[in-house]
């Protein structure tokens, strides 16, 4: 029984990061989606914000709370062998910043390039160069302060990486066989772009936590185990959603501007 639990959480994400950390990454989200409000994308800055929430609840209510899979320590700098694990208060205060963040940038790169907004690639490399320097100047600041608190974040995917599959296996084979039957070309679902636009969302902050250090440091610099986290996680946890996404995207998209403004429908006069 050990040896099967052992295998079912061979991919046991983990963070581990400083208090300076989670304040710089706090004051550039809420200027990311003041930059958005700021330029009139009212929609991206709504749906980003609702994945924010949306990251939350999955990740309190689910992971937290129903399934026991996640747990969060916290310790002192200097003393990173004297963790202490936080209650459900703390918890979710801790879960609330990490959901708000990463499910503000991921949904607000994703509904960019499902737009194919004319600066996707400036609002992508933006948050790109952010998860970049963010770990590095919380470094500074930690070096300066050693006894400043940090935490450290784990969640095991044997209790619900099947189910996220199931997820994914019905969106895409859905949108799969509605592709087939559809003979509309204009009205098929782009399975190749909408599936590199998840894989890539994912994958470009599993790679940023896994370089600087915050991904995967209970692995032990078992390589193979940190590969395979970056990837199944890349392959399945944003993109189980792409294709209810895109129907999403297409349905709202279809009557409001991103600057929340309505579309104007074409007017079809009455035959006599």
């Amino acid at each position: 029984m050990e040896a099967m639990d052992a295998v079912m959480d061979y991919v046991q994400p983990t963070r581990n990061f400083s208090l300076a950390y989670v304040l710089l990454d706090s004051v550039f989200v809420c200027l990311f989606v003041f930059l958005l409000f700021l330029k009139k994308k009212r929609v991206t800055a709504y749906w980003a914000l609702a994945g924010g929430v949306l990251y939350f609840l999955v990740d309190f209510l689910l992971f937290y709370l129903a399934s026991g899979s996640r747990e969060i320590f916290s310790y002192v700098l200097s003393y990173p062998e004297r963790t202490t694990l936080l209650g459900p208060g703390q918890t979710a205060g801790v879960l609330f910043w990490m959901s708000m963040s990463y499910g503000i940038l991921d949904f607000a790169f994703i509904w960019l390039w499902l737009s194919h907004d004319e600066h996707r690639i400036e609002y992508s490399l933006l948050i790109v160069v952010w998860w970049i320097c963010c770990p590095l100047m919380a470094d500074f600041i930690d070096n300066l302060l050693p006894n400043s608190l940090a935490f450290m974040t784990t969640r095991g995917t044997g209790k619900y990486h099947g189910i996220m599959g199931l997820i994914m296996a019905i969106g895409y084979i859905g949108a799969i066989v509605y592709n087939i039957l559809q003979k509309d070309k204009e009205r098929k679902v782009p399975l190749v772009r909408i599936f590199i636009i998840g894989f890539m969302a994912q994958f470009l902050w599993e790679a940023a936590l896994l370089v600087f250090g915050i991904r995967s440091q209970n692995y032990g610099g078992d390589s193979m185990r940190q590969l395979m986290t970056l990837l199944q996680n890349s392959l399945v946890e944003t993109n189980l959603g792409m294709p209810y996404i895109f129907f999403i995207h297409r349905f709202v998209t279809s009557r409001y501007r991103d600057d929340c403004s309505k579309v104007s429908l074409p007017v079809v006069s009455a035959s006599r």
